[in-house]
């Protein structure tokens, strides 16, 4: 699909002044109470705020105030010092995590994703050492994703883990994985997204689809296909990238905003 032709009478360079607008409306600290990506702005640390921010966006499906809730409680139940707690915790202050629950992960799951965080700290500094890894050879962040989840999935764990890290490679959308990538990666010195990985340019993110970003693309006839797959989520960042190539994922925040907070 392209922006070249007009959809409904709206030209190409009205949709992109429309998302630009939108854009700036949302890509706004006002908006960040609200949002999961609070709890990486409560540290200051890089590690911390990877940790928090990785975490977060796992919990980061169904009620807001339902995610913020679970998210806040298991920093909490990390000391509110997660890159030391990953480190240091003995298996008695695991056990604190057994009886976690945010819909359908549970202390099972939870207790792997920390061990598996702990695993890779001890071989990498950064989760973005291991997203590069895995682009080596074809620059493609899609394999840098699918490098990241097998790394992750190293160590002997329950298979239903597997289901709260989305498996790209296999078709899923990644909404939590590209948002949390989103977080990371752009720099834009607006105050919302983080920008601490600097190896990895802006260019190549894609973006964050679930329900609402879909719904409005789909309105705004940025997007053809009708479930939100790998598939879509290739088909309307090629888009973006018309809009903007340097930077396309900054429309998620017109395209969320547009469809959460106006009811588009």
């Amino acid at each position: 699909m392209s922006l070249k032709s007009s959809f409904n009478g709206i030209t190409a360079g009205e949709i992109k002044q429309f998302l630009e607008e939108k854009y700036l409306q949302y890509n706004n600290p006002s908006f960040i109470a609200c949002d999961p990506i609070s709890i990486p702005h409560s540290y200051s640390g890089l590690h911390d705020r990877e940790i928090s921010g990785f975490f977060a966006s796992v919990l980061a499906w169904g009620r807001r105030d339902l995610i913020l809730r679970s998210a806040r409680n298991l920093m909490e139940l990390m000391e509110n010092t997660p890159y030391e707690f990953i480190h240091s915790a003995s298996d008695r202050e695991l056990d604190r995590f057994n009886r976690f629950v945010h819909r359908t992960l549970n202390g099972t799951d939870c207790r792997y994703f920390i061990t598996a965080m702990r695993d890779i700290y001890n071989s990498y500094s950064s989760m973005e050492d291991v997203l590069l890894d895995g682009m080596q050879s074809t620059g493609s962040l899609r394999d840098g994703l699918s490098h990241l989840r097998k790394r992750f999935f190293l160590l002997p764990h329950a298979s239903r883990s597997e289901k709260h890290f989305a498996d790209v490679k296999g078709g899923a959308a990644g909404k939590r994985l590209n948002m949390f990538l989103r977080w990371m990666v752009r720099r834009d010195g607006r105050g919302v997204d983080f920008g601490l990985w600097k190896r990895i340019d802006p260019s190549v993110l894609y973006i964050p689809l679930d329900l609402h970003t879909g719904n409005t693309a789909r309105k705004l006839g940025l997007l053809t296909r009708k479930i939100n797959d790998w598939k879509a989520v290739e088909e309307l960042t090629a888009v973006l990238r018309e809009l903007d190539p340097s930077d396309p994922v900054k429309y998620d925040f017109a395209l969320f905003g547009f469809g959460v907070f106006e009811g588009f």
